[in-house]
């Protein structure tokens, strides 16, 4: 069974359903799809960071839980909740590489805005949305350093740029994987549709490339 693992924020709780919705419509094979609730990772003792105000979602820093939430075995899949799945999530499995520790799209992203979604802060550093799309090994030794401890105690620029690792065990994945929407080459067909700067469910972001689709996914697990 394919894990795949989707920070959620209660917030969003229309994008999250929209997201695990648009993932199983198309699977071809049996998939395992769960939410990190950071109440719930609080409550299992896993998590214990204070707020942190430039954090834009409760999934921020959770996500790097994947490794000790797959018990450190094979590989598995983080999302953020923001996404719709326009194919079968195999095949995303199916560029999972043993030499490599993670895999993501290597975005270069530079927002010009300074909020997102609804007023949140719009922050800007190296390898922007790299942690948005991750294949984990999770069995790897490199990842063996990301424990609770680690997740809980260490920067958002150690985490979120991978900075554990020698950039030749971040393997490369196509910007197909993770089209932010708005932002990513237009000519590109997404596999996965980002809607990095806010839903279509958000107040001035209702017209965005992909919103109807995400409103009909929307429509099906309402």
């Amino acid at each position: 069974m394919l894990r795949v693992y989707v920070g959620y924020d209660p917030t969003e709780d229309d994008a999250w359903r929209v997201c695990r919705g648009s993932i199983l419509r198309r699977a071809s094979v049996p998939v395992a799809v769960t939410a990190i609730k950071q109440a719930e990772m609080r409550s299992r003792g896993l998590y214990w960071r204070p707020a942190d105000p430039l954090a834009a979602t409760e999934f921020t820093y959770t996500r790097f839980l994947v490794p000790q939430l797959a018990d450190r075995q094979g590989w598995a899949l983080f999302m953020d909740c923001d996404m719709l799945v326009r194919t079968d999530i195999a095949e995303l499995f199916a560029f999972a590489d043993d030499r490599y520790a993670v895999m993501c799209v290597h975005h270069v992203h530079i927002p010009t805005e300074v909020t997102k979604m609804v007023g949140k802060a719009q922050t800007v550093y190296p390898r922007k949305n790299w942690s948005s799309v991750v294949l984990w090994n999770c069995a790897h030794p490199a990842n063996a350093a990301v424990t609770p401890e680690f997740v809980n105690t260490n920067t958002g620029s150690v985490l979120h740029r991978f900075q554990w690792l020698d950039d030749a065990l971040i393997g490369e994945l196509a910007t197909e994987w993770n089209w932010l929407v708005g932002v990513s080459a237009p000519d590109i067909v997404p596999k996965i549709a980002h809607f990095t700067k806010g839903t279509p469910s958000m107040p001035g972001w209702e017209n965005q490339p992909y919103a109807d689709e995400w409103r009909a996914e929307l429509a099906q697990v309402a």
